[in-house]
């Protein structure tokens, strides 16, 4: 079944003209990036080009999907908007709050009873506002709308950052806070500063043990984890189309860890191939009629650096599997290499664990090479030295596999199947003893792996590596060990050598299901209650922030200066905490509690000058806002990074954080604390972040003159009477500065339908 495909053929019946409605004002060849950005634009055709990295453009998305942690919050604002049906095709897929710990039915079984509030939540807000409801166990949100909703040339935001998945079917797919999808779901413009633009041109073809997953890989290591903020990456070549479609999403996927805008391959035979495969020949019908316009031109293609800020070159043919790790997913390392960084680094040698799965790499074509990897160990008669896990991505995926003996495949080796959920990735996982805290190696098929992010022990180094890579260190249980070229002492004492993975992009026999998750929503939803108890854990009822008051911000006391990488895990901690997603108030206790306080190198342990002393960042917080005295956050290089969670911006903002300046932002999080009406700052001079000491009183002036571009004064008073000025910018326009004077976009929104 295709879902929403009307809307699909008249985004394709729209779509040829103002591109070339486009084409006439740019008087230049397009890249694929420019093709679907103008393509929606929310006023149709354009009038003149846009500046990139400068201008801020209004945009019209095909669709909106949420995932059950960040929808919770999502809905709660859009129950505030006055609406009565969301505008465009939307979608909640329940796939975060499942806990890995037993296995796929226990676990199942254990977060239908555990989480049952905020599921019957969710799920009578999606039937009463018009919105599809994917059920716990249906899969994990990136793999089902891959599957299910994707399409070329179409553009979707949606609440997680890994929402650029859907750039392996040709979509511009965007990773926003839940207040961004309000605005879309309202039927209003969602704003987005137009990107640069990234090429990276893929040539030759991958083959034996280097997979799509070597490429954004390597690709993290040569631009950072801040290296695409601001700008959308676009792949092309021979060997971009030698690339299967599930392996171009996971390309995309990890351009989250790049923090690039999203990525896109352009339509081509592997996608038509995808989407036939997952019962959507019809839209590869529609989408073969227009190819011309959902790929770039060829004069692009054929002199990238005249058409891209910056090209980037890739031989497949040559390209080494790599392991990326540890704590941070830019810090790549050709296999070759990998066994002297262990070594030299001192990295924990034994492999305690080999997670496979998750949103990155749980395609049919993943599990198929992996499990070719995994049967070798009972052909060769080799003893698995590490636990391994198995996360399929979708029912779709897993009901197939396990019909042709996969999962029987990984089994025999003593792997684990677990819900088809996010698990572990998201820090889901009930890890045996990992409260010990012992320094100890995992390696994942995942795209994340901050501190703590996985099993909540900072001394756990998490390596990222492709599926067929992980499953072959789990059975050596050795981080030093190279598969391309290391010999393993099987059990009658003989050397063996694993031989190459091979893999399958679709099914032989086809995919097939019995019950996908889907639950449709009422045709006439007005009837439909939503309840939500007062004394609720779980859930609680939105207040509006309040507005700006209309005076410079003086007296603020500072929070806290957060050192080095402060992720979104570091402001609003996963895991556990995901529980009270719905709960503003119960989730703002866990507020910077990861973050590294640079006046004395702990975590959750800062200042608070009311009782001069050192205590935990949420509490010291309420007990400013108790006493009406406002906070400012200060923060290093990319704060923000990682997740789309816009909790770590409500938290603050709930608790009395006014301004939040650093060195520089994460797109998202910058987002998102605009939304919310607060005061995203960056220091003019990043030295000048050295001057803010334990203790200060600071003001910010110049708000009333508060303009586009316009930069406003910081003042430091000292605990010894001294004084520092310094400046400090923003990027704030003049629809964001409205924000800002109302206390939030979504009061502006609620403002507009009364």
């Amino acid at each position: 079944m295709t879902f929403d495909f009307e809307m699909i053929q008249k985004a394709y019946q729209a779509l040829p003209g103002r591109i070339e409605a486009a084409r006439k004002i740019l008087q230049k060849p397009m890249t694929l990036t420019e093709k679907i950005l103008y393509g929606h634009l929310f006023n149709g055709s354009p009038n003149r080009p846009f500046e990139r990295g400068v201008d801020y453009v209004d945009f019209s998305p095909d669709r909106v999907a949420m995932q059950d942690a960040t929808a919770q919050m999502a809905l709660l604002q859009f129950m505030q908007a006055g609406k009565t049906k969301a505008a465009v095709p939307s979608t909640v897929h329940c796939d975060h709050l499942i806990q890995a710990k037993s296995g796929a039915h226990e676990d199942l079984k254990s977060a239908l009873h555990t989480n049952s509030e905020v599921y019957d939540f969710l799920g009578s807000v999606s039937n009463k506002y018009g919105i599809g409801f994917w059920k716990p166990g249906a899969g994990i949100i990136h793999q089902v709308v891959l599957e299910n909703y994707a399409f070329p040339g179409g553009m979707m935001i949606g609440t997680d950052s890994h929402t650029v998945n859907a750039g392996g079917l040709g979509m511009i797919a965007i990773g926003v806070g839940g207040a961004d999808a309000v605005d879309v779901m309202a039927g209003m413009p969602w704003e987005l500063k137009f990107p640069k633009l990234v090429g990276i041109k893929l040539t030759g073809k991958l083959s034996g043990w280097a997979s799509a997953k070597d490429v954004i890989l390597k690709v993290a290591g040569i631009l950072t984890v801040k290296g695409g903020t601001g700008k959308i990456v676009e792949y092309f070549g021979e060997g971009a189309a030698s690339i299967s479609c599930t392996g171009k999403g996971t390309i995309c996927n990890m351009g989250a860890e790049i923090g690039a805008t999203t990525s896109l391959f352009g339509y081509d035979r592997k996608m038509k191939e995808y989407l036939s495969g997952t019962g959507r020949a019809d839209v590869a019908a529609e989408a073969d009629r227009i190819s011309e316009h959902l790929t770039g031109d060829p004069e692009v293609y054929a002199d990238p650096e005249k058409y891209f800020d910056e090209v980037i070159e890739i031989d497949l043919s040559s390209l080494e599997p790599h392991i990326n790790g540890p704590f941070t997913p830019d810090r790549a390392w050709p296999i070759s290499q990998f066994a002297a960084a262990v070594k030299a680094n001192d990295y924990p040698k034994k492999l305690e664990v080999g997670l496979i799965g998750s949103c990155t790499n749980s395609s049919y074509e993943d599990i198929t090479r992996a499990a070719s990897v995994a049967r070798q160990a009972g052909e060769k008669e080799l003893k698995v030295a590490a636990e391994y896990t198995i996360t399929p991505g979708s029912e779709l995926v897993r009901y197939t596999i396990e019909r042709d003996g996969l999962i029987k495949s990984f089994e025999e080796i003593g792997g684990v199947v677990l819900a088809n959920a996010c698990g572990p990735c998201i820090g889901q996982w009930d890890r045996k003893d990992a409260d010990k805290q012992e320094k100890n190696s995992i390696i994942t098929s995942f795209n994340r792996n901050f501190a703590k992010r996985n099993d909540g022990n900072p001394n756990t180094y998490s390596f990222v590596a492709s599926p067929e890579i992980v499953t072959a260190m789990a059975i050596a249980g050795d981080m030093t060990f190279n598969p391309l070229t290391d010999t393993l002492l099987n059990e009658k004492g003989a050397e063996v050598k694993l031989d190459e993975p091979k893999g399958l992009e679709l099914p032989v026999k086809g995919f097939a299901v019995e019950d996908n998750g889907y639950q449709a929503p009422a045709k006439d939803g007005s009837g439909v209650e939503i309840r939500v108890d007062p004394a609720s854990k779980r859930l609680q009822l939105l207040t509006p922030f309040a507005p700006w008051n209309g005076e410079d911000m003086t007296g603020l006391r500072l929070l806290i200066k957060a050192k080095g990488k402060c992720t979104t895990d570091h402001i609003s901690m996963a895991g556990p905490w995901l529980r009270f997603r719905g709960h503003l108030d119960h989730i703002s206790d866990n507020m910077l509690i990861g973050a590294v306080n640079e006046a004395n190198d702990k975590t959750n342990s800062v200042l608070n000058q009311l009782s001069g002393k050192y205590e935990p960042v949420p509490a010291t917080a309420r007990a400013y806002k108790e006493n009406g005295i406002g906070t400012i956050v200060v923060g290093d290089e990319n704060y923000g990074e990682g997740s789309s969670r816009e909790h770590a911006a409500m938290e603050p903002r709930h608790l009395g954080v006014r301004v939040v300046l650093v060195k520089s932002f994460a797109r998202i999080h910058e987002t998102n604390l605009k939304k919310q009406g607060m005061l995203g700052l960056t220091f003019q001079n990043k030295k000048d972040y050295d001057l803010v000491r334990e203790g200060d009183l600071i003001d910010i002036v110049g708000l009333k003159e508060l303009a586009p571009g316009k930069p406003v004064e910081i003042r430091l008073q000292h605990t010894d009477g001294s004084t520092e000025l310094f400046m400090a910018n923003h990027t704030l326009n003049n629809n964001q500065i409205k924000w800002f004077r109302a206390g939030s976009a979504l009061n502006l929104i609620r403002q507009k339908n009364q």
